[in-house]
């Protein structure tokens, strides 16, 4: 039967790319049910509108998620996606950029998902630099379940699961990447839907692994936890490569060495502009990056660094293991006679 591309654009299936996308191509005919407020909506039609940009096709997207509110995100998509188990997405994700060089994978997952069962998988995706990008959603509590505290939540934290305020250290996901040598590493908001654009773009045209916290408000369970960060006279640090970082009112503040090495916050008209900190990403050594990533607060968050903490080039795995499958025939051969050595043996019936 033939069709037309109206008619197969009803049955939600386009198997001829069209010459441009727009953003109605990439949103799914699932109802979306988050929350009403809730910060996933503006990342899902940030994202919506960033894909049409990435001139790549929508039968070469792959969504892998795991389990949280966020990982409803592959429902909400016209494109391939997998919904895997609870912390797991770096994993499954993982497997398909190996299989599948032609794809761009991006993995969506959540501060509860990825750094407490989902950890190990999140860190070793980083360090082995797997040709993969992860939005990590953190909105500091475990909203799917009803708003126990989570990895991220500050200390002293009052939640169904703390009643008395958890006695926890929260994770730095920043740190936490940096630490796992991560070649891409970034943070943005819900709130700031051109930031939020721009590092997303600049994260998923990085080759291997890119990391993207996004700060997400919960409405329900976690109402105002970047309220410090919202207005124009918030207390978000903005990192530009080539730029002195000032930020505050009017950039009245600034990031400086201080006299015991480590970086501070220092007013500007007390500072020459010599000592000011210039941002460079693309700095080989991420000792500076690891350093601004700690001018977050752990606890009631109202100064926090946002934009690419680092962005430095490293093979990536997929291509490295892809290139040890295809040797040369001298290597075949020699896997060959190890394989049928000495220490093997045939089993006859």
């Amino acid at each position: 039967m033939n069709f037309t591309r109206e008619e197969l654009k009803a049955l939600k299936f386009v198997p001829i790319a069209p010459e441009h996308y727009d953003r109605e191509d990439f949103a799914s005919d699932q109802e979306v049910k988050w929350c009403p407020g809730c910060g996933d909506y503006a990342i899902l039609n940030a994202f919506e509108s960033l894909l049409p940009t990435l001139d790549v096709k929508r039968e070469n997207i792959c969504i892998v998620s795991g389990i949280g509110c966020s990982s409803r995100f592959t429902y909400y998509l016209n494109a391939y996606g997998m919904h895997t188990i609870h912390g797991r997405a770096p994993a499954l994700a993982t497997g398909v950029s190996l299989s599948r060089p032609d794809l761009a994978v991006w993995v969506v997952t959540g501060d509860g998902d990825a750094l407490s069962i989902g950890g190990n998988h999140l860190i070793h995706a980083l360090r082995r630099n797997v040709n993969i990008t992860i939005m990590l959603f953190n909105n500091r509590i475990y909203g799917l379940t009803k708003g126990q505290y989570s990895p991220t939540s500050e200390q002293g934290k009052i939640t169904k699961s703390s009643p008395v305020g958890t006695v926890e250290t929260p994770f730095n996901a920043v740190s936490l990447a940096l630490g796992a040598e991560a070649a891409f590493v970034a943070r943005t908001i819900d709130s700031n839907r051109a930031h939020l654009t721009e590092t997303l773009t600049r994260a998923v045209t990085t080759p291997g692994a890119s990391l993207v916290e996004i700060y997400q408000n919960c409405q329900i369970f976690n109402q105002g936890a970047f309220e410090g960060l919202r207005g124009p006279e918030s207390n978000l640090i903005e990192l530009v490569d080539g730029e002195p970082i000032t930020f505050g009112p009017e950039k009245s503040l600034a990031i400086v060495r201080g006299a015991g090495g480590s970086l501070e916050v220092a007013r500007k008209a007390d500072v020459a502009a010599a000592d000011i900190i210039v941002h460079d990403s693309h700095r080989k050594d991420p000792s500076v990056a690891f350093e601004l990533s700690r001018l977050t607060d752990a606890g009631v968050i109202h100064q926090a660094p946002i934009g690419v903490f680092r962005d430095v080039e490293r093979p990536h795995f997929d291509g490295q293991v892809r290139d040890q499958i295809t040797t040369p025939d001298d290597r075949i051969a020699s896997l060959q006679k190890f394989i049928t050595g000495k220490d093997t043996w045939t089993v006859k019936s």
